[in-house]
């Protein structure tokens, strides 16, 4: 073997692309052995792999290369594993933060499909799959009040209710005679989530869907109300609502879609 290694031929026999080792170079993590001082070559010994295996490894774990160069020649098992515990954690908190976000891409693809695919005219029995859902604190309403209150009031308190606001939204009634008599005034709201504790057991619902801004369920509980006298259908347990198309998926609020179910027996 050689006993010195140009930077192209150091690259190739430890697998570290030339511009990565002269960066590391040059702000003196890792350096070659030895430099020619006439044309400004590095070159590098064999010797130096190990060397350059704790930089590779530290740097591909995402250790900053600020604390690899301080450690490159005065590190000791102790310091390494408390490095690699701190980093450990670290982690743990991006994966949390990665499944969440996929949790909200996988939530919202569900709505965006279901309400491509919606009639907005149809109140039928549809059968719908087991759904996960966040309860959030039950609303209190003053004389008057909208909906818009206590939202907002919740909104405020998002990061205390532990609420990620990037899941859809939703509302909940304990009754269907609940949501007839006030359609736009929820007595919870819901978030779609995959960890959410209350959950919407699959099964057969009746069904119905309506356009228009938040809270703005047109004749959808009479027409609701009207299909199941009509075809003799028995409504038990609490009603939902979701928005499978709102802001983040239309401009224009006319266009929301409100789909809200509630059990048949």
């Amino acid at each position: 073997m050689k006993d010195l290694y140009t930077i192209q031929e150091f690259s190739k026999i430890s697998g570290i692309d030339a511009s990565v080792l002269r960066y590391w170079d040059d702000i003196g993590v890792f350096s070659p052995i030895r430099r020619n001082l006439d044309n400004n070559y590095r070159y590098y010994s064999v010797a130096q792999l190990f060397a350059l295996n704790f930089v590779a490894t530290m740097s591909d774990l995402g250790i900053p290369l600020k604390t690899i160069a301080e450690l490159k020649e005065s590190r000791d098992p102790e310091s390494i594993l408390a490095i690699l515990e701190k980093r450990e954690r670290e982690l743990d908190d991006e994966l949390r933060k990665l499944n969440q976000r996929t949790s909200i891409i996988h939530a919202r693809q569900d709505m965006i499909r279901s309400g491509l695919k919606a009639d907005d005219a149809e109140v039928a029995v549809r059968h719908l799959d087991t759904m996960a859902l966040i309860l959030w604190p039950r609303n209190e309403y003053q004389e008057g009040e909208t909906f818009i209150n206590p939202l907002t009031e919740y909104v405020n308190q998002s990061n205390d209710l532990h609420v990620n606001l990037s899941f859809p939204v939703g509302g909940y009634w304990d009754s269907y005679e609940a949501f007839s008599r006030e359609p736009s005034c929820p007595e919870h709201f819901v978030s779609v989530s995959s960890i959410g504790s209350h959950i919407v057991v699959e099964g057969m619902y009746l069904t119905g869907y309506a356009r228009g801004y938040y809270g703005d369920m047109g004749d959808l509980p009479e027409r609701m109300t009207a299909y199941a006298e009509q075809n003799s259908i028995q409504i038990h347990g609490p009603t939902y609502t979701l928005y499978l198309l709102e802001e983040t998926s239309t401009i224009d609020p006319s266009q929301y879609l409100a789909q809200t179910f509630v059990a048949v027996k």
